[in-house]
């Protein structure tokens, strides 16, 4: 059995960095943290190739003379805490003293500094752990801090990383969310020599939140401002109405620092309940003043979660404050208008033949772009019983601009495979204007129409992605579209794949886009909701464009998830066109989610119900 031994402190310091240094951004985080703990009023960050060839961090704070520049490089040094207890009263962003050893044992690593009231400054050289030289440098009061060569002396860490382009959005984030947290402190962000945000000290969060998210957003937003029992909610929130399909612009702050709440997170979905679609989460930049000994900010080890010791009496006092907020706006919530995914018209299923095929128009759209739908070969009168044969599904087609009469969208059917059969179940009716009501020789059956059109728009669209057909429509104005950094660093990396796939989407600046063309099934409208939905998807790793047929899945599942408006009322003739193109789908019993298209309850169940 081996030895017990005690690591060398450059190795504990190296496996130490694995617990704060996990990518480019929290080597900036944490840098950018003892910089506005000094007292900045001024912060640049400067970074090359994503952070792996150089990360510097500049600072006007207070500075350090040569003895305390040296115990910042040994580990658990630190200014910020002297007992235990003092982690009740911390009201600073950092606080271990184990971020500056970790990451000078992980990189080459430069510390500049000079203190109030020095004639000289101090430059300290460490290389992958060990020290190079301690010596007399000139620079104004405060400090500056060069990472280079992040893990070049641990390159399995290296394999790790990202490309360049998402390592750099992960800086960007990181310095945005430490800029909203200090609108009263001026920060500069220079990547590869390019200045790409420079924000001067602001008058408040508004309009810091204008300057890096954009006015658009920043005029969705209103202030809030709430006190009850020690608590105190300060921020912006959205409108109600205004929401996203993902938490990246729901940001939480407590005691200013940028942290990951659930506890928060859940109050503010809450919050919204009455007010967004389900599904939608709302825009909010927050901030939350607690006693700091009634937060513990120790939980992670880079800081990111936070663990309240009284949860429900913050719970209480986040929703309690968003609701008043929002009432006090007055009026009925906004309703957000779904993306028109608009399903086949499904016309009387009573004498179609080849000859008589109807073209039911996409709403919004000439007579001359129509979706055709399929004939069909046997007819659909009364009972459903008569039905031997539903239609396949509808072939999408319609006309590409400059290129009259191209069918761009024919999705083919599936000529070798067995004809579907629709069952022998007779239309009772509609209920609550959802799901339609059979009756069958084995009981009742319960069809839910969205789930039924979900799973037929499903799998349409899969067949125009797979055969690389797509009807797309130019727009005739281009949609703008500003990103933050993450996700427009997301989106480049995607456009080839979004481009194949019926989106015309070019890059127009650094974070902002022009959307030039749309598939044929979404109104223009609805371009860059659904696109932040999308993106949203790729945030949350659900959508990898290198595998290409579970992206496509995935692209078809937000289509139909999010886009599909169904008509408000169906004739029993369309009701037998439904479930006829149900049954002709691969997969008819259940939606893209999984969820059952239709249940059946049979004699036994409703004898059982009935207690006979």
């Amino acid at each position: 059995m081996a030895k017990v031994r005690i690591l060398p402190d450059r190795v504990a310091n190296q496996i130490a960095a694995g617990e704060v240094i996990e990518r480019p951004a929290a080597v900036v985080k944490e840098l950018v943290e003892n910089a506005l703990d000094a007292g900045a009023s001024r912060v640049e960050v400067e970074f090359r190739t994503g952070g792996r060839a150089l990360m510097c961090v500049e600072d006007n704070g207070t500075g350090m003379d040569r003895d305390d520049a040296m115990l910042a490089l040994e580990r658990h040094a630190t200014s910020k805490i002297k007992e235990a207890n003092d982690l009740d009263h911390l009201a600073s962003y950092g606080f271990r003293g184990e971020a500056l050893p970790s990451i000078a044992s992980v990189s080459r690593f430069t510390l500049q500094t000079r203190a109030k009231g020095d004639d000289i400054g101090t430059e300290v050289l460490v290389n992958g752990g060990r020290f190079v030289h301690v010596r007399d440098c000139g620079r104004p009061v405060g400090t500056r801090i060069e990472v280079a060569q992040l893990f070049n002396s641990v390159p399995a860490r290296r394999k790790f990383l990202k490309s360049d382009q998402t390592e750099a959005a992960h800086i960007v984030q990181c310095v945005r969310l430490y800029a909203l947290a200090r609108p009263d402190v001026a920060f500069v962000l220079i990547e590869d020599g390019r200045t790409i945000f420079r924000s001067p000290e602001c008058t408040g969060l508004s309009e810091r939140v204008a300057e890096i998210f954009g006015k658009q957003i920043a005029e969705s937003l209103v202030p809030i401002d709430a006190q009850e029992g020690g608590l105190r909610l300060q921020g912006l929130i959205g409108r109600p109405g205004i929401g996203r399909a993902t938490r990246h612009e729901m940001i939480t702050f407590v005691n200013q620092r940028p942290v990951d709440s659930k506890t928060l997170n859940y109050s503010l979905i809450e919050s919204y309940q009455e007010s967004l679609q389900k599904g939608r989460y709302p825009l909010a930049f927050v901030f939350l003043d607690v006693d700091p000994a009634a937060v513990d900010v120790n939980v992670h080890p880079a800081k990111r979660e936070i663990r309240f010791r009284g949860e429900t009496a913050v719970r209480g006092f986040v929703i309690r404050s968003v609701l008043r907020r929002l009432r006090e706006l007055g009026g009925q919530p906004l309703a957000e208008l779904p993306v028109t995914v608009a399903p086949l018209p499904l016309p009387s299923a009573q004498g179609l033949t080849s000859a008589s095929v109807a073209a039911a128009r996409l709403p919004g759209h000439s007579a001359t772009e129509s979706v055709l739908l399929p004939p069909r070969t046997a007819s659909v009168s009364g009972p459903l019983a008569n039905t031997t044969q539903s239609p396949t599904l509808g072939s999408s087609s319609r006309q590409m601009p400059g290129q009259p009469g191209r069918e761009t969208g024919a999705v083919p059917a599936d000529a070798a495979g067995p004809k579907p059969t629709v069952p022998a179940w007779r239309y009772v009716g509609l209920a609550h204007g959802a799901y339609a009501l059979f009756e069958t020789a084995a009981g009742l059956v319960l069809l839910d129409r969205r789930a039924s059109h979900e799973r037929i728009w499903f799998e349409r669209l899969q067949a125009q992605f797979n055969s690389g057909q797509v009807p797309s429509q130019r727009l005739l104005l281009a949609v703008p579209v500003e990103l933050d950094a993450v996700s427009s660093a997301l989106l480049v990396d995607s456009l080839e794949f979004l481009n194949q796939h019926g989106f015309e989407i070019v890059e127009f600046g650094r974070n902002f886009f022009r959307i030039e063309g749309l598939p044929g099934w979404m109104e223009p409208g609805d371009a860059e909701k659904f696109l932040r939905d999308l993106i949203g998807l790729l945030r949350e790793g659900r959508l990898h464009t290198k595998e290409l047929d579970l992206a496509r899945d995935e692209l078809a599942r937000l289509a139909v998830s999010k886009a599909i408006r169904l008509p408000q009322v169906q004739t029993e003739s369309e009701i037998a066109s439904l479930l006829g193109q149900l049954f002709a789908t691969r997969t008819p019993l259940t939606s893209p989610a999984g969820k059952p298209t239709y249940i059946e309850l049979n004699h036994g169940e409703l004898a059982r119900r009935f207690q006979k």
